[in-house]
């Protein structure tokens, strides 16, 4: 009887991971730069300085790379959410913190912007990339519910619609930034559209917050 093969050492675990990290983030390189139609496999390899067997041994196909950077994409968004809800801060103040730190990571990682522009042209590869803005609409909605608990958004709203506004309109206002200006200037449309969404939706004697908020979401918390 034949033994089992032995496991694959830390040290070649480790390099593995590496090896599958950086092709992921090269791709992302290509990918933002030319799309998901006019990027080789051979160009991502050159870009990640990796042999084509190795990138092969990671990723049987482009489309399984896409995926990846957009599974990427959205670990790096999800882990950004979740620092903002450790500050323990009021829900409709993580709310606006998420879209922040959403935004910076816009801003400064091209592993997000590859994997927005993966996600408008999912058509081209035939998956489904639902996921990460259920994710986001279902995270939203249970912080727009406390966020009423706590008097801060209009006790009659729909939570879940105020979910799906903000994230359909945070993705919009995104990619219009990047058509006319390459996201020069996201932060101040963004900000733009929480100076013109919070008015509908805060409590009547929260109103006044208003400009509080929007200058959350320009500037971050205080030090």
């Amino acid at each position: 009887m034949s033994s089992a093969p032995d496991p694959p050492a830390p040290r070649q675990q480790a390099r593995a991971r590496s090896t599958r990290s950086a092709i992921i983030h090269a791709a992302a390189g290509v990918f933002e730069e030319h799309g998901y139609g006019n990027t080789s496999l051979a160009a991502v390899a050159t870009a990640a300085q990796v042999t084509k067997g190795a990138l092969y041994f990671h990723f049987a196909s482009k489309d399984s790379l896409a995926m990846a950077v957009i599974e990427e994409q959205h670990a790096i968004a999800s882990a950004d959410g979740a620092r903002a809800e450790a500050l323990g801060l009021p829900a409709l103040e993580t709310i606006v913190l998420i879209c922040r730190g959403f935004t910076l990571q816009l801003i400064e990682h091209s592993v997000m912007r590859a994997g927005i522009r993966l996600t408008f042209e999912a058509s081209a590869f035939g998956h489904d990339v639902r996921r990460p803005y259920l994710d986001w609409v279902t995270r939203f909605g249970d912080l727009a519910r406390s966020a009423q608990q706590d008097g801060d958004l209009r006790a009659d709203l729909d939570a879940d619609a105020f979910a799906r506004m903000v994230v359909g309109s945070y993705t919009g206002v995104q990619m219009v930034s990047n058509v006319l200006t390459g996201r020069a200037d996201v932060v101040e449309r963004l900000a733009d559209l929480w100076g013109m969404l919070l008015p509908g939706v805060l409590g009547a004697d929260r109103r006044a917050r208003v400009p509080e908020l929007v200058a959350l979401f320009r500037d971050g918390p205080p030090e």
